[in-house]
C-alpha cells in the first residue's frame, strides 16, 4: 500500500508528535520494516487493538505493507476484543499487556484463514459492540480515500493534524492515512479537546487541523474554542452525524473570522470514510447539505417507491473507496469484490445549486426511548410463536398490528415483543385489527400500521380497592406472582423505584395513605381504607386532596435543580447533598426490616448491582461516545485514587460514593453482633454512624479546614443522618439530630455557598420532621416519574443537553429529562432480566438512589 510503504521517502521531516517527543518518517519506517519483517511474508489475519499510540500505529501501517489484512478493533473494549478474537480466529493478535507493554502474539506461523489477494482492513460499523459484521476494505479503497481527502482538505507536508479521534474509528483513521499520504505530521494524543493539557500539546507542535464529531464541538464549546488563540490552525473538519445547521453557520462564520476554514463532511465506513465534503465557502449559506461527492466518486439517486419530490431518492455512491463488501464470518474473507456501488440507505434530494441534501433513512431500524430497535427482528420474533404481524415505531412507542384470525390476545403480543426486544410494555402499543393494512403494491402500509396502533385509548380505569384488586395492583408493580393479603410492599421486596410507583398508585385506588403503608399488610390497608370512607366529609372531592412524601418530592425537585443547574438554566446547588439523605432515610426504611440477617444481605447486595450495573454500562457508553473517563469511572473508583479534583472524573462522584456505603455497610451488618446491635437500638446505632462519618467530616488537625466536599469519607455523614431521620421516633431524637445537623452542615461547602448550605439544611430537616406534604394528583404524578428516573436522568443528562443547551436551555432541561426516564425505562427492563431471580422484584435500583452531581464543586 503506497503511503504505507513510502515513509522512508519523507526523509527526516517528523512524522509523530508524542508526549514523549518527536518521531521521524525515517525513524517510523524503520520501526515499520522491522515489525513487518517479523509478521513475515506469508499473508496472516491480524486482530490490533487500536490506540492513539505509536505502537498500535507501527503494527498497523506494518501490517498494511506487507499485505496482511488488519482486523481493527476498539483498543479500550475487552469484550469486543475477545469477541471478534473468538468470531475470527485471528493468526497474530496485537494488543497492550497488563503492564502496557505492546505485545505481538502470533498464534500460528501460517494463516488458518483463505484471505483474498485484495483483501487489506476489516472494520467494524457497529462500535465496540463486538459484533461480528466487518466492512471489508482494499488497499486499493484504502489508498484511494486517503488521495481524495488529501486533495479536497489541500493538506500540505507542513500541516499538524491531532488525532482527536480513535484509530479504530474509520474517521480517526482516515485522519491518520491522508496525513501520512502527504507527509504531514500527526500530534498522536489520545486526550480529549477537554484537556488543558490537549490545547498545550496542540500550541506546541503548531497543529494545523481538528477533526470531530458532532460531540466534539460540544466539548468545544464548553472549554471556550471562540476565544482560543491558536496561530497556526488552517481548517476544522465535521463528520460522524450530523450537526446542526445553525451551529455549522456558527463555526463557519468563527473560521472565517480566526482565519481557519471548516469542511462538513459526509461517509459511511462502507465508503472507507468519505463520500462527500461541503466546500468551506458554502458553509454559512448551505449548513444543512452534506455538498459534493468527493473527487473521483459520484452519486446517484435511486427512485423510491412513495416518494415523488423531483431530484430526490435513495443515495447510491460509486467510487474507487466503495468497499468489497460485508464479512460475517471467517469464510467471507476469501471473497473478492461483492459490492460495486453503496447504497446509503438514506434518503437525499439533490438542490439546483448541485449540492446534496440528506432528508430522512429508508432503514427499518428505529429508536424507540433510545434503544435501537429492529422492526423486521420485532415481526419475526412473533412469526416464530405462529403471529403474523406488521410493525412501526417513533421516538415514543412502537406500534404492532396483529391479525384478529390470529387468535391471540394483545397483552400476550405485548410480552412477547418486550421480552424479545428489552422495550418496556408500556412503550408497545398493540392493537388486533381484521386485516393488516397494505399499500397497492402489496407490500406492508407501516404509516397505516403506526396510525391505527397509536389511536387514542380509553385510559386506563381507576385502580380498585377490594381486596383482589389490591393484589393484582402489587402483583402488576413488583412483578410477583405469590401476592396474598397478608403480604405488605416490604416483605415483597420493594424497593425506592417501585415504592415511588406503588404510592402513587395506591393514593389514586385508596386516597391519603397512612405513613407506614409500606409496612402494613394489604388487608390492613383495605380496612384502613373503608373506615377512613366511613368518616371522610361527604364534601370532599377523590383526586383533589392528595399528599406527597417528602422523600419523593426531594427527589423529584433535586434531579431538576441538579440538571437545571449544570446546563445552567439556574444555579441552585445542594440538591446532591440532599439526596445523600434521603438515600439514608430510604435505605433504613427498605434494607432494614424485620427480615432476618441473611435476607437482608441478600436484598442489599441485589440492590448494589441494581445500582452499580445501569451506571457502568452507561459510563461505559459515554467513554466510547466521548473518551472522557477511563477505566476508573466505568469501575465507579475514581473517588478511590482523587488525582484531581477536575470534570469530568468527578461528575459520577455520587453513585461511588453510594456504592460505597452500601457495601461497607453490607459488610458492616453481615457481623451479627453489629446486625443484633442495630435491631436493639435503630436509632442510637444510626446515631453512632452519624458520628463516625463526622471524622471524615472534618480535617483532624485542622477543623476550620474545608474538606473536598464531593469526597465519599467527607459525605456519608449526611447518609447516616437520612438513616437516623427514619428511625427518630420521638420529637427528642428529632431535635438532637436537626441540633447535629445545624452544627456539622456549615462549613462543608467552599466559602460563600450560604444557600447551598441552607438549602442542604432545610432539606434533611424537612425530611425529619415533615413526612408528607399536601399535593394533587398532576403533581404526585409528575413526582413519581422523576423520582423514579433520577438515578438515569443524572446519567444521561451530561450527554444529552449539550447539543441543545445553546440554542435553549429550558428545551436542553425538558429533553434531558425526557431521555432518563426514557433509559430508566429500558435500563429497568435489562436490569429486571439481569438481575432480578423468579418471584423478585422488577425494580433495578435502591432506595433513595436519584441523581448525582455533574462535576467537581457542582451541586
Amino acid at each position: 500500500m503506497g503511503f504505507a510503504r513510502d515513509l522512508a521517502s519523507y526523509g527526516d521531516r517528523t512524522a509523530l508528535i508524542t508526549p514523549s517527543g518527536e518521531v521521524s518518517y525515517r525513524a517510523l519506517a524503520e520501526r515499520v520494516d522491522a515489525t513487518a519483517e517479523r509478521l513475515g511474508s506469508a499473508r496472516r489475519l491480524v486482530l490490533l487493538a487500536g490506540a492513539n499510540r505509536v505502537d498500535a500505529l507501527v503494527v498497523h501501517l506494518a501490517a498494511l505493507s506487507a499485505g496482511h489484512p488488519v482486523l481493527l478493533v476498539p483498543g479500550d473494549s475487552d469484550s469486543a476484543i475477545g469477541a471478534l478474537t473468538a468470531a475470527y480466529d485471528p493468526d497474530v493478535v496485537a494488543r497492550p499487556d497488563g503492564c502496557g507493554t505492546w505485545v505481538l502474539d502470533e498464534r500460528r506461523r501460517e494463516s488458518a484463514h483463505t484471505l483474498h489477494p485484495d483483501l487489506a482492513l476489516l472494520l467494524s460499523t457497529s462500535g465496540s459492540t463486538g459484533s461480528p459484521k466487518l466492512v471489508r476494505l482494499s488497499s486499493g479503497n484504502l489508498q484511494a480515500n486517503a488521495e481524495s481527502i488529501a486533495t479536497y482538505l489541500g493538506i500540505l507536508d507542513t500541516d499538524r493534524a491531532a488525532t482527536t479521534l480513535p484509530m479504530h474509528y474509520c474517521y480517526g483513521l482516515s485522519v491518520i492515512h491522508s496525513h501520512l499520504l502527504r507527509g504531514a505530521g500527526l500530534i498522536l494524543t489520545e486526550r480529549s479537546v477537554a484537556d488543558a493539557v490537549f490545547w498545550e500539546e496542540f500550541r506546541a507542535a503548531h497543529g494545523t487541523s481538528l477533526a470531530g464529531v458532532p460531540y466534539t464541538f460540544d466539548l468545544l464549546d464548553r472549554v471556550g474554542f471562540e476565544r482560543m488563540e491558536l496561530p497556526h490552525l488552517r481548517y476544522v473538519t465535521q463528520a460522524g452525524g450530523r450537526l446542526a445547521s445553525e451551529r455549522v453557520a456558527h463555526y463557519a462564520e468563527l473560521g472565517s473570522r480566526a482565519g481557519w476554514e471548516l469542511f462538513v463532511m459526509y461517509g459511511q465506513t462502507e465508503a472507507t470514510a468519505r463520500m462527500a465534503y461541503l466546500p468551506p465557502a458554502l458553509a454559512a449559506e448551505r449548513p444543512h447539505a452534506v455538498g459534493v461527492p468527493i473527487p473521483g466518486g459520484s452519486f446517484r439517486l435511486q427512485p423510491v417507491e412513495g416518494i415523488d419530490e423531483p431530484d430526490t431518492g435513495e443515495l447510491v455512491y460509486s467510487g474507487p473507496n466503495v468497499m468489497l463488501g460485508y464479512a460475517e464470518s471467517p469464510a467471507d474473507l476469501a471473497q473478492g469484490r461483492t459490492v460495486k456501488e453503496l447504497h446509503t440507505g438514506d434518503f437525499a434530494r439533490r438542490a439546483p445549486d448541485g449540492l446534496y441534501e440528506i432528508v430522512g433513512r429508508r432503514s427499518r431500524f428505529t429508536k424507540i426511548l433510545g434503544l435501537r430497535t429492529d422492526l423486521q427482528r420485532v415481526e419475526a420474533i412473533l412469526e416464530e410463536h405462529g403471529i403474523r404481524a406488521s410493525c412501526a415505531g417513533d421516538d415514543d412507542a412502537l406500534a404492532v398490528l396483529v391479525n384478529r384470525a390470529e387468535g391471540v390476545d394483545a397483552a400476550r403480543v405485548r410480552r412477547l415483543v418486550a421480552d424479545g426486544c428489552g422495550l418496556p410494555p408500556r412503550a408497545i402499543r398493540v392493537r388486533l385489527v381484521s386485516e393488516l393494512p397494505r399499500l397497492a403494491s402489496g407490500k406492508p402500509d407501516y404509516e397505516a400500521v403506526r396510525r391505527l396502533a397509536c389511536e387514542a385509548q380509553p385510559p386506563p380505569p381507576r385502580p380498585g380497592t377490594t381486596t383482589e384488586d389490591l393484589c393484582a395492583l402489587y402483583a402488576q408493580i413488583l412483578d410477583r406472582t405469590d401476592v396474598t393479603e397478608d403480604s405488605s410492599f416490604a416483605s415483597l421486596g420493594g424497593d425506592s423505584l417501585s415504592y415511588v410507583e406503588m404510592s402513587l398508585r395506591l393514593e389514586q385506588a385508596l386516597g391519603r395513605l397512612p405513613t407506614d403503608w409500606h409496612t402494613r399488610r394489604i388487608r390492613e390497608l383495605r380496612d384502613h381504607d373503608a373506615a377512613r370512607r366511613t368518616a371522610r366529609s361527604p364534601r370532599r372531592r377523590r383526586g383533589l386532596h392528595r399528599t406527597l412524601e417528602t422523600g419523593i418530592a426531594l427527589r423529584a425537585i433535586g434531579i431538576v435543580l441538579i440538571v437545571g443547574s449544570h446546563i445552567p438554566v439556574f444555579a441552585v446547588q445542594g440538591g446532591a447533598h440532599v439526596l445523600l439523605g434521603v438515600a439514608g432515610f430510604n435505605f433504613a426504611r427498605f434494607h432494614l426490616s424485620a427480615h432476618e440477617r441473611r435476607e437482608r444481605l441478600r436484598r442489599l447486595w441485589r440492590s448494589i448491582a441494581r445500582i452499580a450495573v445501569p451506571s457502568m454500562l452507561w459510563i461505559t457508553f459515554a467513554l466510547l461516545l466521548t473518551r472522557e473517563y477511563d477505566l476508573a469511572n466505568i469501575l465507579l473508583a475514581n473517588s478511590l485514587f482523587e488525582q484531581d479534583r477536575s470534570d469530568p472524573e468527578w461528575r459520577y462522584w455520587f453513585v461511588e460514593a453510594l456504592v460505597y456505603f452500601l457495601i461497607g455497610l453490607a459488610a458492616l451488618l453481615a457481623i451479627p453482633l453489629l446486625d443484633r446491635a442495630e435491631r436493639r437500638s435503630p436509632f442510637g446505632f444510626a446515631l453512632a454512624l452519624v458520628g463516625l462519618g463526622l471524622v471524615g467530616r472534618y480535617d483532624p488537625w485542622d477543623l476550620a479546614h474545608v474538606r473536598y466536599h464531593l469526597s465519599p469519607t467527607v459525605v456519608f455523614f449526611l447518609f447516616a443522618a437520612g438513616w437516623a431521620a427514619a428511625r427518630a421516633r420521638t420529637a427528642r431524637q428529632r431535635l438532637l439530630l436537626t441540633a447535629v445537623l445545624l452544627i456539622t452542615v456549615p462549613g462543608l461547602f467552599p466559602e460563600g455557598q450560604t444557600l447551598r448550605t441552607s438549602i442542604v439544611v432545610g432539606g434533611l430537616i424537612l425530611l425529619l420532621w415533615v413526612p408528607a406534604l399536601p399535593s394533587v394528583d398532576v403533581v404526585n404524578r409528575l413526582a413519581g416519574v422523576l423520582a423514579g428516573s433520577s438515578l438515569y436522568i443524572y446519567l444521561t443528562h451530561f450527554h444529552v443537553y449539550p447539543y441543545l443547551r445553546d440554542h435553549s436551555p429550558l428545551l436542553a432541561l425538558l429533553v434531558s429529562l425526557v431521555f432518563g426516564v426514557a433509559y430508566g425505562a429500558v435500563a429497568t427492563r435489562l436490569t429486571r432480566r439481569l438481575l432480578s431471580p423468579p418471584g423478585s422484584t422488577a425494580n433495578p435500583s435502591l432506595s433513595g438512589v436519584g441523581p448525582t452531581p455533574g462535576s467537581a464543586g457542582s451541586n
